[in-house]
């Protein structure tokens, strides 16, 4: 018998798990929520300082509680921060655990505390100079009714769900979140699976391209022991999809699930290194710095593109971004347009680095206009996917050389996973700022809904602002579909924003 082991995630407990145990227990199997010390009426705190440690004893008490002599298979399953107690707990029963199941949370490393985790990044760093002050006592307020989706996405969470939720929520002791993790690693020897939940911004694809990009620390993610789900729902499963969720622990249980493929020579090419689809003169790239300027001959100086990578992309992925064949295939298109195209690479290797590669791309702009071969008063910036917050500052505030912003299948708000939400890096807030610049949008008529849904925003506000926006839609594209999407029907779109954003260079 399988016997399931739950533990929720900050400022909830036991409570979140009641349909979902229901249907696990109807099933055949068994089903104990957790309730953790200091955050339910049945385990108070009985001291001044609760931290992981403390979580992580209650879990194991859990394991211990169920009797090993009728051979059950134990899952372990962590939610949000109740990750961390799990994995904490797995580490020291690794024999007595089955399967620890992942439910829409990061991947906790040893030495590192629930705090990297947090997914509000302006909060967590207040909490983060708080612990560095030494203040390290006291609880976090639980949030408001209409806060919690500063911690993931309520999609398909009712509104009397939500509501029993606040009213149940309760402070979050600091202590478990500044606390780091410790684990031996022998919790690396059980099989885990990863429950991703799409309307929050997760989901496999983009977790096999992650791999993918071939750094060597995902790599562990392609394992035969390591399986996938993905729900199209937002944070909180257990409240808007109780039977799904019940389902899919139970197929993770059984071992079932999609498994990522290995990132290597023998693997298919990735999606972001297949051929560009478009015939264009093999033209050599001049490295300068982090760019590569791919220069027409003939005399000059000339406009240029430049072409913005999107991400996050691990810092360990090989080949670099300006090198990838989709970004170099644009740059010597320009070319061919008597344009300058222009790659480059920037440090936006995880969600919390969109400072620094707003910063990379706005130095590596200023060296290709410093260049004698380029027209410094005539640049379009052309950005890609998850680039398209990086499109924010050049809206807000357009530089007079600027004459065209162009983006593919771009990301036009932040996720709401990615704890970005007071921002700066907002491009539909700040669309009503561009004035007359011109805007080139390539739209994936196949786009990820969460991602659809940020184009939308944006289309909405630039229609009130009277933007000067260039739809160019691919009705049957998806992201990324240069290379991905048959040719013939990416190839008009791409000839059509080229033309565009040429016009405007030209003009």
């Amino acid at each position: 018998m399988q016997v399931f082991i739950l533990v929720a995630g900050v400022f909830t407990g036991a409570h979140v798990w009641q349909e979902t145990a229901e249907r696990l227990v109807a099933a055949g199997s068994a089903a104990h929520a957790v309730p953790l010390t200091g955050l339910a009426p049945a385990r108070p705190a009985t001291s001044a300082h609760v931290g992981l440690e403390t979580h992580i004893e209650d879990v194991i008490a859990a394991i211990d509680a169920v009797d090993a002599t009728s051979g059950p298979e134990i899952v372990l399953v962590g939610h949000d921060y109740g990750i961390h107690p799990v994995l904490g707990a797995a580490d020291r029963r690794a024999e007595r655990v089955a399967r620890v199941v992942y439910l829409d949370c990061g991947m906790p490393q040893n030495g590192v505390p629930p705090l990297a985790a947090v997914p509000d990044q302006a909060l967590r760093a207040r909490l983060a100079e708080r612990a560095e002050a030494g203040e390290r006592e006291g609880v976090l307020a639980p949030p408001g009714l209409d806060e919690w989706g500063r911690w993931g996405s309520t999609a398909g969470v009712g509104e009397a769900a939500l509501e029993r939720l606040t009213a149940l929520a309760a402070p979050q002791p600091l202590g478990t979140l500044f606390q780091p993790l410790r684990l031996t690693g022998a919790v690396a020897a059980v099989p885990v699976t990863g429950v991703l939940c799409a309307r929050n911004g997760a989901r496999i694809d983009a977790v096999q391209r992650l791999v993918d990009f071939g750094d060597p620390a995902l790599a562990v993610l392609t394992e035969p022991q390591v399986t996938f789900f993905e729900l199209p729902t937002g944070h909180w499963p257990m409240l808007s999809c109780p039977d799904a969720l019940a389902e899919v622990l139970l197929r993770a249980a059984a071992g079932e699930g999609h498994r990522l493929r290995p990132a290597g020579d023998d693997a298919p090419a990735p999606a972001h290194l297949r051929p560009f689809p478009l015939g264009v003169p093999e033209l050599p790239g001049d490295r300068q710095g982090h760019v590569d300027l791919y220069v027409p001959a003939g005399d000059g100086p000339r406009p240029a593109v430049v072409f913005v990578h999107g991400g996050p992309v691990p810092a360990g992925a090989r080949p670099r971004p300006r090198e990838w064949p989709t970004l170099v295939g644009y740059a010597r298109f320009a070319a061919a347009e008597g344009m300058v195209g222009v790659t480059l690479d920037h440090r936006l290797h995880d969600i919390a680095d969109y400072d620094r590669a707003a910063a990379d791309i706005a130095a590596a702009v200023e060296l290709v206009r410093a260049d004698a071969r380029v027209d410094s008063d005539r640049i379009a910036l052309w950005f890609f996917s998850g680039g398209g917050l990086l499109t924010t500052d050049w809206l807000a505030r357009p530089p007079a050389w600027l004459r065209c912003l162009a983006a593919s299948y771009p990301v036009l708000a932040p996720l709401p996973a990615w704890g970005m939400a007071g921002s700066r890096f907002h491009p539909a807030r700040a669309v009503g700022q561009a004035g007359p610049l011109p805007v080139v949008l390539l739209r994936a008529g196949r786009e990820a809904a969460e991602i659809a849904a940020t184009v939308d925003a944006f289309v909405s506000a630039a229609k009130e602002c009277a933007a000067r926006l260039e739809l160019v839609d691919v009705p049957h594209g998806h992201h990324g579909f240069e290379t991905i999407d048959p040719p013939e029907e990416t190839r008009p779109a791409m000839r059509r924003a080229m033309r565009s954003v040429v016009a405007h260079l030209t003009g």
